[in-house]
């Protein structure tokens, strides 16, 4: 089963957003910058995972998109099922088909209930897994290498930016912007 590309990206902006730690905030920009996905299709995203209650989007200065509780307990199975819909694996009844007609086959067919049996257990084994545990602090490390955790200082972050880039932004005294 292929899942949808909005799927994709809910998955991994939740699977983000759960390996910092709860006090950071992160834009919807910042992390179509991380994932490498175009902006508008994030914004489409993080809409449906507030929608479903597992990220939190506040407006304004101090805003930004955070995890919620549900969102680190979730199922990984529900949530694919809540961004992919309910819908079956084909459509026998016709609307996707040549002219929207159902498929002569559909009365003696075997395939659609296979192919709905191995939706099911592919949600299912999906079921075992949490948001949480997909962003376990190890596979947080291996997913993001280049973006620094939510608990690094600002001079840390600005080194491991000098080390992704190539450039110094470290808050050193030479570069350091008086007031």
């Amino acid at each position: 089963m292929q899942l949808t590309r909005f799927t994709d990206i809910g998955l991994r902006v939740l699977m983000r957003l759960a390996a910092g730690s709860g006090d950071r905030t992160h834009t919807s920009c910042g992390l179509a910058e991380e994932l490498a996905v175009p902006h508008t299709h994030v914004a489409k995203v993080v809409s449906r995972l507030s929608e479903i209650g597992v990220v939190h989007a506040r407006r304004g200065r101090g805003g930004g998109l955070s995890i919620t509780a549900l969102g680190r307990t979730a199922g990984v199975g529900w949530v694919t099922r809540e961004l992919e819909g309910a819908g079956p694996v084909v459509d026998c009844d016709g609307g996707a088909g040549p002219a929207g007609r159902p498929c002569p086959l559909r009365a003696d067919c075997r395939l659609r209930g296979a192919l709905a049996r191995a939706q099911q257990a592919f949600f299912e084994s999906l079921d075992a897994l949490t948001v949480a545990d997909l962003a376990e602090d190890s596979a947080a490390l291996l997913l993001y290498p280049a973006f620094p955790a939510a608990t690094d200082s600002r001079a840390e972050r600005a080194r491991a930016d000098a080390t992704v880039t190539g450039r110094d932004r470290s808050p050193t005294a030479e570069n350091r912007n008086p007031r």
